[in-house]
């Protein structure tokens, strides 16, 4: 899978250990910053790395900052992306099967590198479940659209 990451200077010990690990399982890595621990803002970051997934650019992108709360936010202003801000392995299974989301968020002085690793790991193995969620997501990209 081809998956783009970004984060602002509090997400970036984050994003490097994951990017590591992502290379490591097989996947291709779309690193578009910050590149240090310098302070600096993330909505831009985090916009690109939607904008990856919605231009097809990559299947899906990864938004990393201290809580990944600002940073779901950013890329949620996107259009196309579904990001949901998962702190544990329930919420990104959960946000895949129901939601189809294609960026995940995470905070970096939340959750420990380790956890943030199988936390990855099953958002990117988990297959979005369809049936009954197919028209609420509908309803959200009418939602999107101005059209509800």
């Amino acid at each position: 899978m081809r998956i783009a990451i970004g984060s602002d200077h509090a997400g970036y010990p984050l994003k490097e250990d994951l990017k590591a690990f992502l290379q490591q399982q097989g996947h291709t890595v779309v690193d578009v910053g910050t590149d240090s621990t310098q302070p600096v803002d993330y909505p831009s970051f985090c916009a690109a790395a939607a904008r990856t997934v919605v231009d097809g650019e990559a299947d899906r992108a990864i938004v990393l900052g201290g809580s990944g709360q600002g940073e779901q936010i950013a890329a949620n202003k996107v259009h196309g992306v579904r990001a949901a801000l998962c702190h544990d392995v329930f919420l990104a299974r959960l946000s895949r099967l129901h939601n189809d989301a294609n960026v995940l968020a995470m905070g970096g002085r939340i959750v420990a590198a380790t956890y943030a690793r199988e936390i990855a790991r099953v958002w990117l193995e988990t297959s979005f479940e369809g049936g009954r969620h197919v028209p609420r997501l509908e309803q959200i990209t009418e939602i999107e659209r101005g059209e509800r």
